[in-house]
């Protein structure tokens, strides 16, 4: 069986070294390679917006298309086939789930996203990632000097 990673993507910087670092691993292993985004429109928006399913449309669709106009050129030049996929639900267990279901042998995420305070109160998601995948992960720092 051939490696899968598979690498949570977002609209955050974070997501970028991410991704860089699933694109190198994948070259390096000869590896099937897919990035996931995860749509999450958090309840606090949904309250909000008061459950009218247009507004929750437009979210995802922006969430989406910032993250694909950010990953994309980190993907398109990666030099590595990559399945782009588009998911809803909760990022962490989202991606725990696909993983599982590819049978990914890599889980590749950023080592923050949304920020602190988003983190504090809805908890970290490479942090929920580590405790609940079936297999290895790699959390990407951002901050460890190197460039994507």
């Amino acid at each position: 069986m051939a490696d899968l990673i598979v690498v949570g993507v977002d609209d955050s910087e974070p997501s970028v070294h991410a991704a860089a670092a699933a694109c190198r691993i994948a070259a390096c292993l000869g590896a099937e390679f897919h990035a996931v985004f995860v749509a999450h429109v958090p309840a606090a928006l949904l309250a909000v917006l008061a459950g009218v399913p247009a507004a929750s449309s437009e979210v995802i669709a922006s969430q989406r298309d910032a993250t694909w106009s950010l990953i994309g050129p980190v993907l398109d030049e990666a030099g590595v086939p990559v399945r782009r996929v588009d998911l809803e639900g909760y990022p962490s267990d989202t991606l725990v789930s696909y993983a599982k279901e590819v049978d990914a042998t890599m889980l590749v995420v950023g080592s923050r996203g949304r920020g602190d305070l988003v983190s504090l109160v809805l908890g970290s998601t490479s942090h929920r990632v580590v405790h609940d995948a079936h297999c290895d992960v790699l959390i990407a720092r951002s901050d460890a000097g190197g460039v994507p």
